[in-house]
């Protein structure tokens, strides 16, 4: 089924959508959710809050693409309930140690203000720069929080060739925002 006649089915209020979006992106979704979290029921718990979530928003909002949506709404559903956790019992997993390497070259986190705006359109700008391969191979790791070794095998790469890729963008993009005006 196409992504139009999903979004449909929710403006419709038809409970086939949940089934349509479950057919089409549920693994897409689990594997966002897992990427993040690194645990199966709470995975599962983020997909089913997505197509909730999903339910409340369709209408009045009509996403232009479904597949990006869903995946914001997971991924932000599982970074909730990775800092709920976080907050249970202190643990490393894939999240921290992206966020770690992002540290050196992105300003800290601190809610929506000019200089956030500033800072995502840079990003953004940053990005549509790269060649596609950069530019999926970053979007994995920092959006996505996939494993290296997951990022190796989907490329054909060495863990090693991949690590030196995000180091080089990593140093490239911290000199585009330092060009940008955007203090680190």
């Amino acid at each position: 089924m196409e992504d139009t006649q999903i979004v449909d089915l929710y403006w419709q209020r038809r409970e086939e959508a949940i089934q349509e979006t479950d057919r089409k992106y549920g693994k897409y979704c689990t594997r966002v959710a897992y990427n993040i979290l690194e645990n199966r029921e709470d995975s599962a718990e983020c997909v089913n809050s997505t197509y909730w979530k999903a339910w409340n928003a369709m209408p009045p909002h009509r996403p232009r693409v479904l597949t990006a949506f869903l995946g914001k709404i997971t991924r932000n559903l599982a970074l909730n309930m990775l800092e709920k956790n976080k907050a249970q019992k202190r643990g490393k997993g894939q999240v921290f140690c992206a966020l770690e390497e992002l540290e050196e070259c992105i300003p800290a986190p601190g809610g929506y203000s000019p200089e956030n705006a500033d800072l995502a359109k840079a990003l953004n700008s940053f990005l549509a720069d790269l060649p596609e391969e950069k530019r999926k191979i970053f979007v994995s790791r920092y959006w996505g929080v996939t494993p290296i070794k997951d990022i190796a095998s989907m490329y054909g790469m060495t863990e090693g060739k991949v690590k030196t890729v995000l180091h080089r963008t990593r140093e490239l993009m911290r000199q585009y925002l330092e060009q940008e005006g955007i203090s680190i």
